[in-house]
């Protein structure tokens, strides 16, 4: 975990790369949208059916159901926390480090030809 705040993140390396986990921003992010709910059902209600509707209406990128959804989705966004993850000082280096370590290349054994020995 080379970022412990605002928000944890881990980076784990993947089969093509590396995998960062910020469950812990989404769990901050979900906690802000239970407790607008819990607040005004009715309005926040209203915003997901809205996003949910313009979603099924959402017909390829240019659509207009597209940008609405996305306008309504920002806004929802902005409203919970937003969704930058910030990294402070120190802490972006050793993301940064971690990344680099993970993201070289690594060697991956050569496949024998059949009748090849070791």
């Amino acid at each position: 975990m080379p970022v412990t705040g605002p928000f944890r993140i881990y980076v784990d390396p993947a089969p093509a790369g590396v995998e960062l986990d910020v469950s812990h921003m989404i769990y901050a992010l979900l906690r802000q949208l239970a407790a607008d709910f819990d607040e005004d059902r009715e309005g926040v209600g209203a915003e997901l059916v809205a996003i949910a509707e313009a979603d099924r209406a959402a017909r390829g990128v240019d659509s207009q159901a597209t940008h609405e959804r996305d306008d309504l989705l920002e806004t929802l966004l902005e409203k919970i926390g937003g969704g930058a993850v910030p990294v402070y000082g120190q802490q972006v280096l050793r993301l940064a480090d971690r990344l680099r370590g993970l993201g070289r290349r690594r060697s991956v054994p050569r496949q024998r030809e059949a009748g090849e020995v070791a």
